[in-house]
């Protein structure tokens, strides 16, 4: 009999492109092209046909531009 805990271990979680496209309000060529420029953080392979990215660092670009935007200000 398993025991019901709040510790339960941290999943990571993943963004694919549909819920950035969304998210950001951007086309997937946009994205793509920031990725290649290095200005947007890099997928991760997770398997021959999935590319997803990693959700921290997507909420930590998001609150780095959100930054920058109000220093600018």
């Amino acid at each position: 009999m398993h025991s019901s805990t709040n510790s339960a271990p941290f999943t990571q979680q993943f963004y694919r492109l549909p819920h950035l496209k969304q998210r950001l309000g951007v086309s997937g060529s946009s994205i793509w092209s920031w990725v290649k420029k290095g200005t947007f953080p890099k997928p991760i392979k997770l398997s021959e046909n999935c590319t997803a990215w990693n959700a921290s660092d997507i909420d930590a670009w998001v609150q780095s531009r959100i930054t920058s935007s109000e220093s600018e200000k």
